[in-house]
């Protein structure tokens, strides 16, 4: 078991055998989830940068361009049932 401390500026530093085990380099981001009697360190695993060019088109509809209108029609007809 390792031990840290908290800094006056509210730092920890995570002791480096666990750095090197779970290969965290600086500037690291991390998810802190308040759990009961502490806190959970969880790294943030970011996405590839994508651009809107490579995703258009990704839910697979093949029909006309439907305006916001016609969308909003939709939805409607869905949580009121009328058509």
């Amino acid at each position: 078991m390792e031990k840290t401390r908290l800094s006056d500026k509210g730092q920890i530093v995570i002791p480096k055998s666990v750095r090197e085990h779970y290969r965290w380099k600086s500037g690291t981001e991390f998810v802190v989830i308040d759990i009961d009697g502490g806190i959970f360190l969880k790294p943030l695993k970011p996405f590839k940068q994508t651009h809107i060019r490579e995703v258009l088109g990704c839910t697979g509809y093949r029909g006309a361009r439907k305006s916001f209108k016609d969308m909003e029609k939709a939805i409607e007809k869905g949580i009121t049932g009328k058509k």
